[in-house]
């Protein structure tokens, strides 16, 4: 029974040559494993609280004259109470996003899931997208503009993390400040990938309420 339900499965990019992904997908039934699904939820409870905190310490040193984050926005209040939020939810950004990555390649669930990223592909699939003919019939493949936002979003996280370590502590990670171009250019390469990673949750949230289903499967699996 199994082999026949596996012959007539559709030869996506999941399945061809990877017989690995077969147990996530082949019952027809699982899509996101348990270990992905908690780690996606408190990575998104880090990224809100550090996001949320990160606004005020950047309201109290401002980068741009013209930006600037109403405090009912923004998380801790002041100064201090910002930087006590951001600190705790950066361990805990640290710690989950160290067990994502690490879980995620060691599974070589990144390798089927996010690879390979081709430009025309990419192109072809935002077009699709844009004209609102982008199918989401089979949740286990993502497409490749999926791929590459993703790709993109944990890229971004790394950056942030280190570059606010150069924030944080010049001194004692100096050859890594020195690497962002020093205190106030790392300020900079912080706040843009902050920026990158709130782009992404919007499109993040927007995709999931035009796609129910989607978010149905991260919170169940299935």
């Amino acid at each position: 029974m199994r082999r026949h339900f596996a012959k007539n499965l559709p030869m996506t990019a999941e399945f061809a040559g990877n017989s690995a992904a077969l147990p996530d997908t082949a019952t027809g039934s699982l899509i996101h494993p348990r270990w992905v699904r908690v780690t996606h939820w408190i990575n998104a409870l880090a990224v809100l609280l550090m996001i949320g905190s990160g606004w005020q310490i950047y309201d109290a040193s401002p980068l741009f004259n013209f930006i600037y984050f109403p405090r009912h926005f923004a998380l801790g209040e002041w100064l201090a109470g910002a930087l006590l939020w951001h600190f705790a939810a950066m361990w805990l950004l640290v710690v989950n996003g160290i067990v994502y990555v690490t879980l995620g390649i060691a599974t070589g669930r990144f390798r089927r899931k996010l690879l390979p990223i081709r430009l025309h592909e990419v192109m072809r699939d935002l077009g699709a997208a844009l004209r609102g003919r982008l199918a989401h019939d089979d949740l286990a493949v993502y497409n490749a503009v999926q791929r590459l936002l993703y790709l993109g979003v944990i890229l971004a996280g790394i950056v942030i993390v280190l570059s606010g370590l150069s924030i944080w502590k010049p001194v004692q990670f100096k050859y890594l400040t020195a690497f962002f171009g020093g205190y106030d250019t790392a300020r900079y390469v912080h706040f843009f990938a902050m920026a990158s990673i709130v782009g992404f949750l919007t499109i993040h949230v927007v995709l999931a309420l035009i796609v129910p289903k989607s978010l149905r499967a991260m919170i169940f699996g299935r």
